[in-house]
């Protein structure tokens, strides 16, 4: 006997920054099709009510245990959408769904999963202010929960020395109040105190706040949960406004280096 079984699929979105209005049409017409959302709560409740969809919520911290959830389901025939902000390829939920594949049920290899691409957090968040990213860069995750601090330590002197504009993600936390202060002495040591820093935070919702501020006076108690931040290279620059903030680009033209 055939199984009849309606064939599920799990599709990866992300919310954007904030603003509605940043949802790609793509992915609002994968959330219409779903019979299951799956996420962490603070996401899933971005998603407009309807009648239908199951939620399935669960805490930030679980993301593999919610990537085989959503499997689980989509192999059951459900229509699953797992929901993150941002783009969901960015420090979310696409690479747990991967890593619960590679590691998972084998039959789970052959459903229907796609990801859909979002605005990040660095992206919206450059665009408020110019085109800080108008040159090569870089985006470190501050959070030492799934990878040693050390590690962490390391790529923030390596990117430092090789001078690309850095995104820092998930910088603070009530758990890691420390980390950001320490991320700024690193960068110190080789990048100018007049560097821009450019904090975002809350970008495109009601409390969004920008602050450009040089690195020699940069601190760590500006940013929190929501707030991105931006260090730019040496060749990163600020156009000054009357009464207004700052432009902040990156040229996208390097000088050739000396030759030796």
């Amino acid at each position: 006997m055939s199984d009849t079984r309606e064939q599920g699929f799990v599709i990866v979105v992300g919310l954007g920054p904030g603003d509605k209005n940043l949802i790609t049409p793509e992915a609002s017409a994968a959330l219409a099709a779903a019979t299951d959302l799956v996420g962490y709560a603070t996401y899933v409740a971005r998603v407009p009510e309807r009648p239908g969809p199951t939620r399935h919520i669960s805490d930030n911290r679980e993301e593999i245990d919610r990537a085989r959830h959503a499997l689980t389901l989509a192999a059951s025939g459900r229509r699953v959408v797992v929901v993150s902000s941002g783009d969901p390829g960015v420090f979310a939920m696409a690479a747990a769904v991967f890593e619960a594949i590679d590691e998972g049920d084998p039959a789970w290899r052959a459903l229907d999963i796609r990801v859909l691409p979002g605005i990040s957090a660095m992206l919206s968040a450059a665009a408020r202010v110019g085109a800080p990213l108008g040159h090569d860069f870089c985006a470190i995750n501050l959070s030492d929960n799934l990878k040693p601090w050390g590690l962490v330590e390391k790529r923030l002197a390596l990117a430092a020395e090789a001078d690309f504009v850095i995104t820092l993600y998930n910088p603070v936390s009530k758990a890691r109040p420390w980390q950001l202060g320490r991320a700024f002495e690193i960068l110190r040591t080789v990048r100018a105190p007049e560097t821009p820093v450019i904090f975002a935070t809350a970008v495109s919702d009601a409390r969004e706040r920008i602050d450009t501020v040089p690195l020699g006076k940069a601190v760590a108690e500006r940013a929190d949960m929501r707030t991105l931040v931006i260090v730019g290279s040496s060749r990163t620059r600020t156009i000054a406004r009357e009464g207004k903030p700052p432009f902040v680009y990156t040229p996208r033209k390097t000088p050739a280096e000396p030759s030796p």
